[in-house]
């Protein structure tokens, strides 16, 4: 089980990163590009992963880790339940989330 403001500090343990209002949920991001959102209301996470992750995340533990119901979901938007999450394995998604957006170019 991870808490909410542990979550928030491993996101924002990656280089480089900050959070941001989006749409009245914090955000975070790297070169202004989002890695991560905080559901607090929900207790969840999302992370945009790539799809393969996503799979490999999801076949783990469905009840954990599982594709945002919406378009998003379909380009790996993941939602990560805080309180049945391990904290090595979101530090992992967040890392994989983060890395994914750092090699993007704008």
């Amino acid at each position: 089980m991870v808490d909410l403001e542990t979550a928030r500090q491993m996101a924002l343990s990656l280089p480089g990163s900050e959070e941001k209002d989006h749409f009245g949920i914090p955000s975070f991001r790297v070169k202004n590009k989002i890695f991560a959102t905080l559901w607090i209301h929900h207790d969840k996470m999302m992370v945009k992963l790539p799809l393969i992750e996503q799979s490999v995340f999801n076949s783990f533990d469905p009840a954990v880790f599982y594709p945002v119901p919406n378009k998003f979901g379909h380009k790996g938007a993941t939602f990560i339940e805080l309180n049945k999450v391990r904290p090595e394995m979101l530090e992992d998604a967040l890392n994989i989330a983060y890395q994914a957006v750092v090699g993007k170019k704008r």
